[in-house]
């Protein structure tokens, strides 16, 4: 990469997958030299701050399974399409139970149909609540939140079903679907959709980006993605993320010709721009859960470092749901100045032992990542942790803990058997699916995988 190309951050570290070899790998790991590295591009400067032999050992094995991921594309794919067939095949006919007896008796087996608005993604099959709590009084933080992550749940699904609940479950306005394009990832797209509230109600708009797809590949990559740029004013940002809402090679152009791509920050910031012309009392808060919370957490900060004042004072809040880091400590002043100038609330849901809110790790001798403001952190009771105190992180904030494995592990089987209990401890509303126990059964082996999914984040908005 060029110099030229480089004008918009003072430093940068970037890898690529691809042109990394098992030899390569190997050199990595006995030679603190990093600029003998082919596949890894920085300045020396960065070479002499990144060379420890443990940050070494995390670039090696997060570029191997990167190449793993990618040797796995087609088998992962199909995989996915495969499990989410099987999985709307159960649920159109009635059940698992209902299905074996269907077959068993010689009864015609139900097929479902892909464009269906009813076809449900592996994310949504864990969890298949789409109605919102009407409890909860429109316009106030609780409602907003539990808005947000039913968004965020449903940003998942195909756009013949988020346009479905939106219009006909939830009876708001839908404003658009958005896949766009990765310009450092072909085939990689981010997806996102906006919808209003009827403003008898409220003048909102919600913009709701989607995580990571359990089976793409390419979404994998991006959040093992450890490429990182250090952009003046902002700090060291998560390459990954900055590619996913449209970094271009030359930054973050304020406007760029969109003849052949559309980029996910430019185009809702233009969708944004056309709607509050004539609307001149609405807000908007932005969400998304897991790699869509990253993507959240990130378009406003682009949106300061464009000077784009009007947006930001319709920006009403961020609302995410088990985000990973997405820059340093001082990106994170930086948008604590963004938050207070602007004046819109950011609230970030961590959910018990969910690993992805703990990455990239939050260490000054590895890669130096820090959340941007508090966490609202809720235990597997669906307590939040203190009425009265805001955690600045989650507790075991980087994850990896020998001393918290049997502990994790034991809330993990307490999970598991709250699965089976908590339809007659919260109602009926909570009750969980064979499909989402099942995942808790793998969850006792990895603790921290399957509280990352959806239902637990809906259950702590709700309940909490």
């Amino acid at each position: 990469m060029s110099e030229t190309e480089m004008k918009f951050c003072s430093n940068y570290f970037l890898v690529d997958a691809k042109k990394a070899g098992f030899l390569d790998l190997l050199l990595l790991l006995i030679t603190s030299d990093l600029a003998k590295i082919k596949f890894i591009d920085c300045p020396s400067e960065t070479v002499l701050s990144q060379g420890t032999f443990t940050a070494r050992c995390i670039i090696a094995i997060t570029v191997f399974l990167q190449k793993v991921l990618i040797s796995m594309r087609k088998p992962f794919a199909v995989a996915g399409e495969r499990l989410t067939f099987w999985l709307n095949t159960v649920d159109i006919n009635g059940g698992l139970f209902k299905l074996i007896l269907r077959v068993l008796t010689g009864k015609t087996v139900n097929r479902p149909d892909k464009s269906s608005a009813a076809y449900t993604s592996v994310i949504g099959s864990t969890d298949m609540r789409v109605e919102l709590d009407e409890k909860m009084s429109i316009g106030t933080d609780e409602y907003k939140a539990m808005l947000s992550i039913m968004a965020s749940k449903i940003a998942y699904e195909s756009e013949a079903f988020i346009t479905s609940v939106v219009k006909e479950k939830w009876k708001m306005d839908y404003l658009g679907f958005f896949e766009c394009y990765n310009a450092y990832q072909a085939g990689n797209l981010t997806q996102a959709f906006m919808f209003q509230l009827p403003t008898a109600n409220s003048n909102l708009v919600v913009v709701s980006f989607r995580g990571t797809e359990p089976f793409d590949v390419d979404d994998w990559c991006t959040d093992l993605d450890i490429d990182w740029y250090d952009v003046k004013v902002m700090g060291k940002v998560h390459g990954g993320f900055m590619k996913g809402l449209g970094l271009q090679i030359n930054g973050w152009p304020k406007e760029i010709v969109q003849a052949t791509h559309k980029y996910a920050y430019y185009t809702i910031r233009q969708k944004l721009r056309g709607l509050f012309e004539d609307d001149k009392a609405s807000k908007f808060i932005v969400t998304g859960h897991s790699l869509g919370g990253a993507l959240a957490a990130l378009f406003p900060a682009i949106l300061a470092l464009h000077d784009e004042d009007e947006l930001l004072k319709r920006l009403d809040g961020v609302y995410t749901f088990g985000q990973p880091r997405v820059g340093d400590e001082t990106f994170e002043e930086f948008m604590k100045d963004v938050i207070q100038k602007h004046d819109f609330k950011y609230a970030r849901f961590v959910y018990s032992n969910d690993i992805v809110p703990r990455v990239p790790f939050d260490d000054k001798k590895l890669f130096g990542f820090k959340h941007i403001g508090p966490c609202i952190y809720f235990n597997s009771l669906y307590k939040e942790q203190s009425i009265f105190q805001i955690l600045e992180d989650a507790p075991n904030k980087n994850y990896f803990n020998v001393l918290r494995y049997i502990p994790m592990m034991l809330n993990a089987a307490w999970e598991l058997t709250r699965s089976f209990i908590i339809q007659f401890w919260k109602g009926k509303d909570y009750k969980e699916n064979w499909f989402m126990r099942l995942a808790r059964v793998a969850g006792l082996i990895f603790p921290g995988i399957v509280n990352h999914f959806p239902p637990d984040y809906v259950n702590s908005t709700r309940l909490g």
